[in-house]
């Protein structure tokens, strides 16, 4: 897609937010948000994150996507974290799904969202960081009752090889409670959770790999196993068919001929395949 091309879609998009109660506004070049006062915060907050993102990769990768949410929330002071990532059989009406949620919108794991309007679909669009608010109209249109307002949020595009979607941080009550700072710590933890996500496919598509190279090997032995005794068995029963061991032996070659060669043919189709696997 072209620059122009993808600035009208955003463009798009973002006018269909238009009497919705939902509000996403380009961080790029946003004053009032840069201008905003950074807030003192502990040296570690960055390197914590990824310390818990790691020790979570390492010792329960498929808990990652939730420990970034929790993590979100307690190093950013969010009220409600949230990754919302588009689904496999989405429609215009389910298009997203939040697959991990922390704090205050916890109640909402699994929540579907329209393709619009949506915040995500804007921040998808457009490529980069947004603020986000959300008024009750906004839930209300959506059929979700008893969800906080949006009072303040940043979200952040999020993409691996098998997915993508939108990383949010969110405050129900405060009208200023993110700072540049929390913009570039979610930044970099989003970042690193991509990696792990990049890291941990890898690693399965090795194993998978490994997997199918040892079937090859246990399937190549196995047919050889077979195909040595089997030649023997058929050079004896081909020859015992043509009356070498006398009219009785010649009926019972004859009948086990066909069964034979069907089996004659399932090995050879099996050695044939633990080399193309092995290739």
């Amino acid at each position: 897609m072209s620059v122009l091309a993808a600035t009208v879609s955003a463009a798009g998009a973002a006018a269909a937010l238009t009497g919705t109660g939902l509000e996403v506004t380009d961080l790029v070049g946003n004053l009032s948000f840069a201008s905003r006062l950074v807030r003192g915060r502990d040296v570690t907050v960055i390197p914590e994150g990824m310390r818990r993102l790691a020790h979570a990769l390492t010792e329960q990768p498929d808990t990652m996507l939730q420990t970034l949410v929790e993590t979100a929330v307690e190093l950013c002071g969010a009220d409600s974290s949230a990754l919302s990532l588009e689904r496999e059989n989405r429609t215009e009406e389910a298009y997203y799904r939040w697959v991990a949620v922390a704090g205050n919108y916890s109640g909402m794991y699994n929540a579907l969202f329209p393709r619009h309007p949506s915040g995500c679909s804007v921040c998808l669009e457009r490529g980069r960081p947004q603020h986000v608010r959300a008024d009750p109209r906004y839930f209300e249109l959506l059929g979700i009752s008893g969800a906080a307002p949006v009072t303040d949020g940043l979200m952040f595009p999020w993409q691996t090889e098998e997915a993508r979607g939108t990383l949010y941080i969110l405050a129900h009550e405060r009208e200023q409670a993110f700072d540049p700072g929390d913009l570039h710590t979610m930044e970099i933890l989003a970042d690193f959770a991509a990696i792990g996500v990049r890291q941990l496919r890898q690693q399965r598509l090795l194993l998978k790999q490994a997997g199918l190279l040892a079937e090859a090997a246990m399937a190549n032995n196995l047919a050889h196993n077979i195909n040595n005794p089997l030649q023997s068995l058929t050079n004896i029963l081909y020859l015992a068919s043509e009356g070498h061991y006398g009219e009785e032996g010649k009926t019972v070659g004859l009948a086990a001929r066909g069964d034979l060669d069907r089996l004659c043919a399932v090995v050879k189709e099996l050695l044939s395949l633990s080399c193309r696997k092995e290739q």
